[in-house]
């Protein structure tokens, strides 16, 4: 997962090079949560990027509004609940976070049951940290 995660925030052009990486939360198989430092070549990209990997579509969090692992989780699952909210209604999804996935109910129905499962069996655990 740390590979998928790591080749995710390499793809964008901006990244230049990872000075250092961490795992924020690790669950094999369904998700996981990196914090990455990076080397951006554009003023307007964070140098502390968190990045989501696992059974749900990967994503970049910054960390103006996620100050640990537990805050990144739910500002995805926030982001992403909002793209289901929009595919369900047949609202654009173009200014939301991106999922690479077609906007559909059916998409939006598998990503609600994980987001769900996401919630209540993970997320759970850390509310402390919330």
């Amino acid at each position: 997962m740390y590979g998928e995660a790591r080749d995710f925030i390499e793809f964008y052009s901006w990244c230049e090079s990872i000075d250092e990486s961490h795992v924020g939360m690790l669950f094999p198989g369904i998700i996981g949560v990196f914090l990455f430092k990076i080397g951006h070549s554009r003023v307007d990209v964070d140098d502390w990027v968190w990045v989501v990997v696992g059974d749900v579509p990967p994503a970049y969090i910054t960390c103006e509004h996620a100050s640990n692992p537990a805050t990144a989780l739910d500002g995805y699952l926030g982001a992403m609940e909002d793209w289901v909210a929009a595919a369900e209604s047949g609202t654009s999804v173009e200014h939301l976070i991106p999922v690479n996935a077609p906007a559909s109910k059916e998409t939006a129905d598998m990503l609600r049951s994980r987001i769900a499962f996401l919630d209540q069996r993970i997320l759970s655990q850390y509310q402390v940290d919330l």
